[in-house]
C-alpha cells in the first residue's frame, strides 16, 4: 500500500464512498416516516422513542470485534446484519419483535459505522481529514437526500421502505468484500478464554482512564450533538404530523427540502475544517441548528416549518463530518479502534437515549415543549466546543484542556 503521504481522496472512492452513498440511501428511503411506523404501534411518543433507542447496545460488542476481525470482515457482516434486520422490521407485528430487531439492527450498524470510521481515521492524514470526511459526510447527505426523494414516491405504505433498505445494505455489503481490503488490520482467532476477556476488558479500562477528560468534555458534547440531529430526524415528522397535520406524503417534502440545503453545504464544512479549523465549522454551524430547532417549536403552519427546517438544515450542512473528523483527530494512534468505539458510544447515546428523554417530555407536557429543550442541549454543545474542547488542528491547536 502507498504511503499515508501520498494520500488521495480518490483512493476512498470504491472502498468508502459508493458503499457509504448506497446505504444512506437506503436509510434516506426509511428515515423520513421511521418515528412514524414505530408509533403507529399505537405507542406513545416515549415508547417509541425507547424502540428506536434500543440500538445503542450494540456498540461494545461491535467495538470488541472491529479489532479481531478486521475492517472489512466487520463492514461486511455489519451491512447483511442490517439487510436481515430491515426485512424484520417491515414484517414486524408487535413491539417485541421491534425492540429485538432493532438492539440487532444496532450492532449492524456499530460494526458497519465503526470499522469504515477507523479505516478513514488510519488511512487519511490529518491535514487532509477535514476535506475528506466532510466529502464522506457530503456524501451521505447527497445519497439521503435521494432516498428522501424516492419515498415521496412509494405512497403511504410505512412498510416498503424497510425492504428498500435492506436491498440497499445487500448491495453495500458486496461492494465491501469486492473493494476493501484490511490494509491495517491482521485477522486473529478469537479467544473466548476467561484470561482473555479479562486483558480485554482491562485494555478497555485503561483507554477510558488515560482519555477520562476528552471523553467527559469532547464526549459530552458529542452526545449533545447527536442528540440534536437525531431528534430533529425523529421529532420534525412528528411535528408536522401531529402538531401542524401535514400528512406523510407532505411531511416527506419538508424533510427533503430541508436535506437538500443541508447536503449542500459540505464542501464549506471541509474547506473551514482543514484551514481555519475544525472549530470554525462546529460553533456557527450547530448554533444555526440549534436556532433553527428552537424556531420549529413556534410555527403553526407549513411554510414557518419548511423555513426553519432549511435553517436546521444550512446549520448541520456547515458540520458535515465534523464529529468524525474530531474522534480520528482524538484517538490515540496505539487504540484506534477502541477510542473510536467509545466515541460512538457517545455518539449513539445522544442519538438514540436523548431522543427518549425527548420523548419522555413530550408525554408529560407537549411536543413544542420537547423541541425546546432538544434547542437548549444544542446551545450547551456549542459552549462546550468553545471553551472545553481543544482545536485539533496542529496549527490551530490550543491548550483549554
Amino acid at each position: 500500500m502507498s504511503s499515508i503521504d501520498q494520500f488521495s481522496s480518490r483512493s476512498l472512492i470504491l472502498a468508502i464512498y459508493l458503499p457509504t452513498f448506497l446505504l444512506a440511501f437506503g436509510h434516506g428511503v426509511v428515515n423520513p416516516t421511521l418515528s412514524l411506523y414505530i408509533k403507529s404501534f399505537d405507542l406513545s411518543y416515549s415508547m417509541t422513542m425507547f424502540v428506536i433507542a434500543t440500538a445503542v447496545l450494540g456498540n461494545i460488542p461491535a467495538g470488541l470485534l472491529v479489532g479481531r476481525i478486521g475492517y472489512k470482515r466487520s463492514m461486511v457482516l455489519g451491512t447483511v446484519i442490517l439487510s436481515a434486520s430491515s426485512i424484520g422490521i417491515g414484517l414486524a407485528t408487535t413491539i417485541y419483535h421491534l425492540v429485538f430487531l432493532q438492539l440487532f439492527s444496532g450492532i449492524g450498524a456499530a460494526l458497519w459505522s465503526l470499522s469504515r470510521h477507523a479505516f478513514m481515521t488510519e488511512r487519511i492524514p490529518i491535514t487532509s481529514r477535514g476535506r475528506s470526511l466532510a466529502i464522506f459526510g457530503g456524501v451521505n447527505r447527497i445519497a439521503s437526500f435521494l432516498g428522501q426523494i424516492v419515498v415521496i414516491f412509494l405512497g403511504e405504505n410505512l412498510r416498503l421502505p424497510f425492504f428498500v433498505y435492506a436491498a440497499t445494505a445487500i448491495c453495500t455489503s458486496t461492494i465491501c468484500y469486492i473493494f476493501v481490503e484490511d490494509y491495517f488490520t491482521k485477522p486473529v482467532a478469537i479467544d473466548w478464554s476467561s484470561q482473555s476477556l479479562k486483558n480485554i476488558w482491562g485494555n478497555q479500562w485503561n483507554l477510558i482512564k488515560t482519555n477520562f477528560t476528552i471523553l467527559i468534555t469532547a464526549g459530552f458534547a458529542q452526545i449533545c450533538i447527536q442528540t440534536i440531529r437525531r431528534g430533529r430526524t425523529l421529532l420534525v415528522p412528528l411535528f408536522a404530523n401531529d402538531i401542524v397535520g401535514l400528512a406523510p406524503k407532505l411531511v416527506r417534502k419538508v424533510v427533503a427540502v430541508s436535506s437538500a440545503v443541508d447536503m449542500l453545504m459540505f464542501p464549506v464544512a471541509g474547506t473551514l475544517m482543514d484551514k481555519y479549523g475544525r472549530k470554525s465549522s462546529m460553533i456557527p454551524g450547530f448554533s444555526i441548528f440549534a436556532t433553527g430547532i428552537l424556531a420549529m417549536a413556534f410555527t403553526q403552519n407549513f411554510w414557518p416549518l419548511l423555513l426553519s427546517t432549511i435553517f436546521m438544515g444550512i446549520g448541520n450542512g456547515l458540520c458535515s463530518g465534523t464529529m468524525m473528523t474530531l474522534g480520528a483527530d482524538l484517538a490515540p494512534a496505539d487504540n484506534v479502534n477502541g477510542f473510536l468505539s467509545w466515541w460512538r458510544v457517545t455518539g449513539d447515546i445522544g442519538g438514540n437515549v436523548g431522543p427518549l428523554l425527548v420523548g419522555g417530555l413530550a408525554d408529560l407536557w407537549h411536543l413544542r415543549t420537547s423541541i425546546v429543550f432538544l434547542s437548549i442541549i444544542g446551545y450547551l454543545a456549542v459552549l462546550i466546543f468553545w471553551r472545553l474542547v481543544p482545536e485539533t488542528l496542529p496549527r490551530h491547536s490550543d491548550n483549554r484542556l
